[in-house]
């Protein structure tokens, strides 16, 4: 992906997804884009901090939110080193500033839909299918960023892979700096 930049196989994908002939197909892509906005998942990641914060959880808190910052200042940096160009193919149907690779939206809402999920269940029979929910969710808005003819479906694979590998790492990290076994940590958080 890196190397070769879009191939035929990107190509074909991005042709058969774009939305925008189809006016309801566009208003839903427009709609999983918007539960995708970095600075709306910034925004409210903050506020999730907050809350638990202010409800004693100052640990759980501290860690959501430097998941949440750090992986997004992490994936806008490789946006600025691989300066990846955007499809042009068909028009955009969204405004964007930034370059291709790799998805802000795949990024950030795998990041904060898959932290808040397996932090707020741990513990719990509801983690598989809280995790469940947040990475379907999260693949939904990156699908719509390739109707939205401004990505690239490796941008949006690449994404996704970065905010699944920081997650399992950031959260495993938290775990072995709090407590010594998951379970344990996992509660302290």
């Amino acid at each position: 992906m890196l190397v070769y930049g879009a191939n035929s196989l990107d190509q074909r994908v991005y042709e058969l997804l774009y939305a925008g002939h189809s006016p309801a197909l566009l208003t839903a892509a427009r709609a999983f884009t918007f539960l995708g906005e970095p600075t709306i998942l910034i925004g409210a990641g903050v506020l999730c901090a907050l809350w638990l914060w202010w409800r004693g959880r100052a640990r759980f808190a501290l860690t959501l939110a430097l998941i949440i910052l750090i992986g997004r200042a992490l994936g806008e940096a490789q946006k600025y080193e691989i300066a990846r160009i955007r499809p042009d193919i068909e028009p955009h149907l969204v405004i964007v500033k930034t370059a291709s690779f790799p998805s802000g939206h795949a990024t950030s809402s795998m990041i904060f839909y898959l932290t808040l999920a397996l932090t707020l269940t741990a513990g719990t029979r509801w983690r598989r299918p809280a995790a469940a929910g947040a990475i379907l969710l999260s693949f939904l808005i990156g699908v719509s960023r390739v109707m939205l003819g401004v990505h690239w479906p490796s941008d949006v694979i690449g994404g996704w892979a970065f905010g699944l590998l920081w997650v399992l790492l950031s959260l495993r990290l938290a775990e072995r700096l709090i407590g010594g076994d998951s379970a344990t940590a996992s509660n302290r958080l």
